[in-house]
């Protein structure tokens, strides 16, 4: 596990184990960088009078959740991609929250039962070369399976749970064995074996090793604020695939409450206030995100990519089939 302090709050200690409350305080398990959430914490502690405490972890985050039981000292996980919110609740470790000022979040961006909620939405998208890709070329994420891309596309591992939750999504609307079909023209379409991350394509893309890339929508923000890697942000245009009969693939970052939270009510205060529409554009803003809250603001940069038609499919769906599209990834030997 690693461990960040963030200036103004606590640092969460490993020591904490018995589960018993203190006053005005709430623990929070993240995967999420202390850079994204640290502004968020720090005005809901000027607002409230309540300190947040966080441990930030690599991995493992529900392992740890299972292990400590009753006695976790977690009050609150914060995490991206559906999938990890999904397995917490598979896991037993969260519970369901009644609050109305949650239901300002849209029904498709939280768990029908209450266990979770999204907070931001991040577009899984093509990025393509402005100087070699013209407008028009690519318009769904079945072009990425044309013969034409043969030696063009740049990816991340098929392993990895941005990959994985598209290629779910896939199945939910073509079929196991259109999916896996696609999954084989990719790979055939692939420039280089897959590796690095989403930023990594970019600069392969940059570097004329790969013509079009699968990224999130975010990274373009990141990579601009990045004084190395602003000219491969320059070099591509964000792309909007959809799927046939439906939209962009959109995943989440999002939050649930600990079965065993020992501060629930500080906890739920803190959940409502990341679910209003100041923390919403505060959040979004820094990371260069949509927020779930379609009456929230995006930030000029993400508006100048423009609005995406965001798939309908539940996201809890898209989650329950990650073991298939990782069996999938591994028949197919995408990553091979």
């Amino acid at each position: 596990m690693k461990f960040n302090l963030i200036p103004g709050l606590v640092l969460l200690s490993l020591l904490i184990g018995d589960g018993t409350a203190s006053a005005a305080e709430v623990n929070v398990y993240s995967y999420r960088q202390p850079e994204l959430i640290e502004p968020l914490f720090a005005r809901f502690t000027e607002r409230t009078g309540i300190k947040v405490n966080v441990a930030f972890l690599n991995k493992g985050l529900v392992e740890r959740l299972v292990a400590e039981g009753d006695r976790s000292p977690a009050d609150l996980i914060m995490t991206v991609d559906i999938s990890r919110l999904h397995a917490a609740v598979e896991a037993g470790v969260i519970q369901a929250i009644e609050s109305d000022a949650l239901q300002v979040i849209p029904e498709e961006f939280r768990d029908a039962r209450n266990h979770w909620f999204a907070l931001t939405l991040r577009g899984r998208v093509v990025y393509a070369s402005r100087a070699r890709v013209p407008d028009g070329e690519i318009t769904t994420y079945d072009d990425l399976a044309d013969s034409k891309w043969q030696g063009r596309i740049c990816t991340r591992s098929g392993t990895h749970a941005y990959n994985l939750a598209l290629i779910s999504a896939l199945i939910l609307h073509k079929g196991e064995d259109f999916a896996k079909e696609w999954l084989q023209a990719v790979k055939g379409n692939l420039a280089r074996k897959p590796q690095g991350n989403d930023r990594a394509q970019v600069k392969a893309i940059w570097a004329g090793v790969c013509d079009i890339s699968l990224g999130n929508t975010y990274y373009m923000g990141k990579m601009l604020e990045d004084v190395e890697q602003q000219e491969w942000a320059n070099s591509v245009r964000i792309v909007f695939p959809v799927f046939e009969g439906g939209g962009t693939h959109m995943n989440v970052s999002g939050m649930a409450m600990t079965k065993a939270s020992p501060n629930r009510e500080n906890t739920l205060k803190l959940m409502e206030f990341l679910a209003s529409s100041e923390a919403q554009e505060l959040y979004a803003n820094v990371n260069h995100e949509y927020p779930v809250d379609p009456g929230t603001n995006r930030s000029d940069l993400v508006a100048s990519w423009g609005e995406p038609d965001q798939d309908k499919l539940s996201l809890t769906d898209i989650a329950k089939l990650r073991p298939l599209s990782l069996r999938l990834v591994e028949e197919v030997d995408f990553d091979g």
